[in-house]
């Protein structure tokens, strides 16, 4: 019913789904900081807009639940973590790169201020602290939630599980996010409505769309690394 504890080294796929995982966390991250996108349509008088990392983020939780179903909470807790360690590691990158003076014929043709107005989230830390926050809380509770109904379902109903765990943690960190994005100024109040409301729905729809390759997903990982099948 539930994922064997293995030694690390006899997992096959596992370090392949870590590194997908932290790739998935930091693109998304710079994409974020990187461009606002207007779906040009409001609901119920809520401009509809989202931060670029939305269309890219929900695959760190599928990755989550994957690694959840698959490997257990603990072994997802160890990515978790290593995502944490090296996104905040690549806004130290941004951080140092923004302080270092520029060429001149660099600042002449594109310039401090385009770097700061692109990555300026990145190398201010503003929004690694808000996609940290949100993350940390959302990934946890997605993970927790997962394996503890997993527990009350007896390893049956995935999708129930997947689509649950994803409503809890998708809301904290949209909310989170979004809501520390405020307030160190990467994005204005004005748009914590719609952004937090955009976001929220699109992550969900994402993770609900894509729900039946995390099925095949997970049997096919179960099956390649020797655990039970549920």
């Amino acid at each position: 019913m539930f994922p064997l504890q293995l030694p690390k080294s006899a997992y096959k796929y596992f370090d392949v789904l870590m590194t997908f995982f932290v790739v998935v966390l930091v693109l998304s991250n710079i994409a974020s900081s990187a461009k606002i996108v207007d779906l040009g349509f409001s609901i119920f008088g809520i401009p509809m807009a989202f931060d670029g990392g939305t269309l890219l983020f929900p695959l760190a939780y599928v990755l989550g639940d994957i690694l959840t179903e698959v490997y257990g909470f603990r072994a997802a807790k160890r990515v978790i973590w290593t995502g944490f360690a090296v996104l905040a590691f690549s806004s130290l990158v941004f951080f140092v790169l923004k302080i270092l003076p520029g060429e001149s014929s660099w600042e002449a043709e594109t310039g401090s201020a385009a770097y700061n107005a692109v990555l300026g989230g990145m190398s201010s830390g503003g929004i690694v602290i808000a996609s940290l926050a949100g993350y940390l809380a959302g990934e946890f509770s997605n993970s927790a939630s997962l394996s503890k109904i997993k527990v009350l379902t007896k390893g049956r109903w995935l999708w129930f599980r997947a689509m649950v765990s994803s409503l809890i943690g998708e809301l904290l960190d949209s909310l989170i996010f979004v809501s520390i994005a405020c307030l160190t100024g990467v994005f204005g109040w004005n748009l914590f409505l719609s952004l937090a409301l955009t976001n929220y729905i699109l992550k969900c729809l994402i993770e609900a769309l894509v729900l039946p390759l995390t099925y095949t997903a997970v049997r096919v990982l179960k099956k390649g690394e020797c655990v039970e099948q549920t």
